[in-house]
């Protein structure tokens, strides 16, 4: 992860992620852990996604030996400083808007369904605008806007690879547009089907990596 300033100034962070998907009713659990900068060394960040109510979210502090819940209200925050919030690292929920297609275009070359969302309660954004691959699913771009129709950020796709049959972003980007920051996240290395156990996912391999998966 680099997170970028106006100026060209750059800091890095270096992490890994673990994903297990639950069935097929969209259930997934999420854990992050990262192994640098010193001043984040040893943060773990874990998700259990629900598909049909507000996701459980904790985050385990080294410095203070701290395992913290993160409540819905600050699901719009930043991510450890980044230009994601922590709704953007686990995804939202599709009820939690209205969709509408407004239409079907080309995007870098790819067929895309272009799509507006409206969010049902108050939140930091008024409206969202997605174009969707059309042949492979993945959110190409995204466009957030606030009350008075003036763009806050936009999220793009900038790398799509075809990872053991499936379609992975591998590259992405989220620029605020008001701050003129940019954080770019690249996945150096995607495997699937490794055989992930739920029990991985728990708050005691918050405090203790498991060392198998984090190296």
């Amino acid at each position: 992860m680099r997170l970028i300033n106006p100026q060209g100034k750059e800091r890095k962070r270096e992490m890994t992620l673990l994903r297990k998907n639950l069935g097929a009713a969209g259930e997934q659990r999420y854990y992050i852990y990262f192994h640098e900068p010193a001043d984040v060394k040893g943060t773990a960040f874990m998700v259990w996604k629900y598909p049909a109510r507000e996701d459980d979210r904790w985050i385990f502090i080294p410095a203070i030996k701290l395992v913290r819940r993160i409540a819905a209200d600050d699901k719009r925050s930043s991510f450890v400083g980044s230009d994601f919030t922590y709704e953007d690292v686990s995804g939202r929920d599709a009820a939690d808007e209205t969709h509408s297609l407004v239409g079907e275009e080309t995007l870098d070359g790819r067929p895309v369904f272009k799509i507006e969302s409206l969010p049902k309660a108050k939140v930091d954004y008024a409206r969202r605008l997605s174009w969707i691959d059309r042949e492979r699913g993945l959110p190409l771009k995204e466009e957030y806007y606030d009350v008075r129709a003036e763009l806050l950020r936009t999220f793009t796709t900038d790398e799509v690879r075809e990872v053991d049959g499936h379609w992975t972003a591998t590259r992405r980007t989220m620029h605020n547009a008001q701050s003129g920051h940019r954080t770019e996240v690249v996945f150096d290395e995607v495997s699937y089907g490794v055989g992930l156990g739920e029990e991985l996912f728990s708050e005691r391999y918050l405090q203790r990596p498991p060392r198998q998966w984090i190296r």
